[in-house]
Protein backbone atom coordinates (compact mmCIF):
# COMPACT_ATOMS: atom_id res chain seq x y z
CA UNK A 1 0.00 0.00 0.00
CA UNK A 2 1.26 3.48 -0.88
CA UNK A 3 1.93 5.92 1.93
CA UNK A 4 -0.55 8.82 1.88
CA UNK A 5 0.71 11.58 -0.41
CA UNK A 6 3.59 9.41 -1.65
CA UNK A 7 2.69 7.75 -4.93
CA UNK A 8 5.49 5.52 -6.17
CA UNK A 9 5.81 6.00 -9.92
CA UNK A 10 6.35 2.45 -11.16
CA UNK A 11 7.42 1.74 -14.73
CA UNK A 12 3.87 0.64 -15.53
CA UNK A 13 2.35 3.85 -14.13
CA UNK A 14 4.91 6.00 -15.94
CA UNK A 15 4.23 4.31 -19.29
CA UNK A 16 0.46 4.60 -18.78
CA UNK A 17 0.84 8.33 -18.03
CA UNK A 18 3.25 8.88 -20.94
CA UNK A 19 0.87 7.20 -23.38
CA UNK A 20 -2.21 8.95 -21.99
CA UNK A 21 -0.54 12.37 -22.17
CA UNK A 22 0.56 11.69 -25.77
CA UNK A 23 -3.01 11.41 -27.07
CA UNK A 24 -6.08 13.65 -27.08
CA UNK A 25 -8.54 10.86 -27.87
CA UNK A 26 -9.62 10.28 -24.24
CA UNK A 27 -9.22 6.49 -24.57
CA UNK A 28 -11.10 3.80 -22.70
CA UNK A 29 -9.04 1.48 -20.48
CA UNK A 30 -9.10 -1.15 -23.23
CA UNK A 31 -7.90 1.29 -25.87
CA UNK A 32 -5.20 2.57 -23.54
CA UNK A 33 -4.11 -0.99 -22.73
CA UNK A 34 -3.63 -1.67 -26.46
CA UNK A 35 -1.46 1.45 -26.77
CA UNK A 36 0.55 0.66 -23.61
CA UNK A 37 1.22 -2.90 -24.85
CA UNK A 38 3.37 -1.45 -27.64
CA UNK A 39 5.86 -0.59 -24.87
CA UNK A 40 4.92 -3.17 -22.23
CA UNK A 41 3.67 -6.23 -24.17
CA UNK A 42 2.86 -8.31 -21.07
CA UNK A 43 0.74 -5.73 -19.19
CA UNK A 44 -2.79 -6.95 -18.44
CA UNK A 45 -6.02 -5.00 -18.74
CA UNK A 46 -6.55 -5.51 -15.00
CA UNK A 47 -3.20 -3.89 -14.24
CA UNK A 48 -4.09 -0.94 -16.47
CA UNK A 49 -7.46 -0.55 -14.69
CA UNK A 50 -5.86 -0.70 -11.23
CA UNK A 51 -3.21 1.85 -12.13
CA UNK A 52 -5.74 4.18 -13.78
CA UNK A 53 -7.72 4.13 -10.55
CA UNK A 54 -4.61 4.85 -8.44
CA UNK A 55 -3.45 7.64 -10.78
CA UNK A 56 -6.94 9.15 -10.83
CA UNK A 57 -7.19 9.17 -7.03
CA UNK A 58 -3.75 10.83 -6.94
CA UNK A 59 -5.07 13.60 -9.22
CA UNK A 60 -2.70 12.74 -12.06
CA UNK A 61 -5.42 12.06 -14.63
CA UNK A 62 -9.14 12.62 -15.08
CA UNK A 63 -11.81 9.95 -15.30
CA UNK A 64 -14.56 10.94 -17.70
CA UNK A 65 -17.55 9.01 -16.47
CA UNK A 66 -21.11 9.30 -17.75
CA UNK A 67 -23.78 6.80 -16.74
CA UNK A 68 -24.32 4.19 -19.43
CA UNK A 69 -21.07 4.98 -21.25
CA UNK A 70 -17.69 3.31 -20.99
CA UNK A 71 -15.34 5.35 -18.81
CA UNK A 72 -12.67 7.32 -20.63
CA UNK A 73 -9.45 8.86 -19.36
CA UNK A 74 -7.75 12.21 -19.89
CA UNK A 75 -4.11 12.99 -19.12
CA UNK A 76 -4.87 16.70 -19.07
CA UNK A 77 -5.75 17.55 -15.47
CA UNK A 78 -6.19 21.28 -16.13
CA UNK A 79 -9.81 22.38 -15.87
CA UNK A 80 -11.28 22.24 -19.37
CA UNK A 81 -14.52 21.31 -21.08
CA UNK A 82 -15.42 18.29 -23.20
CA UNK A 83 -17.65 17.36 -26.11
CA UNK A 84 -19.11 13.83 -26.15
CA UNK A 85 -20.58 12.25 -29.28
CA UNK A 86 -23.79 10.45 -28.33
CA UNK A 87 -23.44 8.09 -31.30
CA UNK A 88 -19.84 6.87 -31.24
CA UNK A 89 -19.01 7.80 -27.62
CA UNK A 90 -15.79 9.63 -28.48
CA UNK A 91 -14.79 12.58 -26.29
CA UNK A 92 -13.10 15.75 -27.53
CA UNK A 93 -11.59 18.75 -25.74
CA UNK A 94 -13.34 22.11 -26.19
CA UNK A 95 -10.89 24.87 -27.06
CA UNK A 96 -12.46 27.75 -25.13
CA UNK A 97 -11.87 29.77 -22.01
CA UNK A 98 -13.52 28.61 -18.80
CA UNK A 99 -16.76 30.33 -17.89
CA UNK A 100 -15.73 33.16 -15.55
CA UNK A 101 -17.29 33.21 -12.10
CA UNK A 102 -19.46 30.13 -12.61
CA UNK A 103 -18.21 28.36 -9.48
CA UNK A 104 -18.73 31.43 -7.29
CA UNK A 105 -22.22 31.98 -8.73
CA UNK A 106 -23.24 28.37 -8.08
CA UNK A 107 -21.80 28.52 -4.55
CA UNK A 108 -23.61 31.77 -3.82
CA UNK A 109 -26.96 30.57 -5.14
CA UNK A 110 -26.80 27.09 -3.61
CA UNK A 111 -24.87 27.52 -0.38
CA UNK A 112 -22.68 24.66 -1.62
CA UNK A 113 -18.91 24.75 -1.17
CA UNK A 114 -17.86 24.39 -4.80
CA UNK A 115 -14.41 22.85 -5.17
CA UNK A 116 -14.39 22.68 -8.95
CA UNK A 117 -16.57 21.86 -11.91
CA UNK A 118 -16.70 19.79 -15.05
CA UNK A 119 -18.71 20.67 -18.10
CA UNK A 120 -19.55 18.32 -20.92
CA UNK A 121 -21.43 19.19 -24.09
CA UNK A 122 -23.23 16.37 -25.87
CA UNK A 123 -24.18 15.97 -29.50
CA UNK A 124 -22.97 14.29 -32.67
CA UNK A 125 -19.41 14.59 -33.94
CA UNK A 126 -18.58 15.58 -37.48
CA UNK A 127 -17.71 12.01 -38.51
CA UNK A 128 -21.04 10.64 -37.29
CA UNK A 129 -22.96 13.49 -38.96
CA UNK A 130 -21.13 12.90 -42.26
CA UNK A 131 -21.78 9.14 -42.03
CA UNK A 132 -25.48 9.83 -41.44
CA UNK A 133 -25.57 12.19 -44.42
CA UNK A 134 -24.11 9.53 -46.74
CA UNK A 135 -26.78 7.04 -45.62
CA UNK A 136 -29.67 9.34 -46.60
Amino acid sequence: MEAPGKLRMTTQRQVIMDVLKSVTSHPTAGELCTMVRRRLPRISLGTVYRNLDILSRAGMLQKIDVAGQEMRFDGNTMNHYHLRCMECGRVFDVDMDLLPGVEQQVAQESGFEVLGHRLEFVGRCQSCREFQDTRQ
